[in-house]
């Protein structure tokens, strides 16, 4: 039997792992961090309110993967803290700046 076979064989069965095309890239990929300017995403329906208290009334919903930007954040004497917003894309018609609870 020829030798050449099985070795190539062989081969192909391990070179595949240091490849890019098999095994890919060995290091980490880059962490990203996010810039202070960069927008905030809601997690969630989130209710922007005109004052930082559960009681005031609701402004607007703000829909979930609604881009919005941090002004400043205030905390309650009781630990609560809240986070000023502005809204990236507002429909016309609708405040831009409220408070959501953080």
């Amino acid at each position: 039997m020829d030798w050449r076979l099985p070795w190539v064989l062989g081969l192909a069965l391990i070179a595949p792992a240091a490849l890019p095309a098999g095994g890919g890239e060995r290091r980490s990929p880059e962490l990203r961090r996010r810039q202070s300017k960069d927008p905030l995403l809601a997690a969630g329906p989130l209710s922007l309110r005109c004052a930082p208290q559960h009681s005031a009334p609701v402004l607007t919903q703000l829909q979930r993967s609604e881009p919005v930007r941090l002004l400043r954040t205030w905390r309650e004497p009781g630990g609560n803290r809240w986070l000023q917003v502005q809204a990236s894309s507002p429909t016309v018609g609708q405040p831009r700046r409220g408070w959501l609870p953080g």
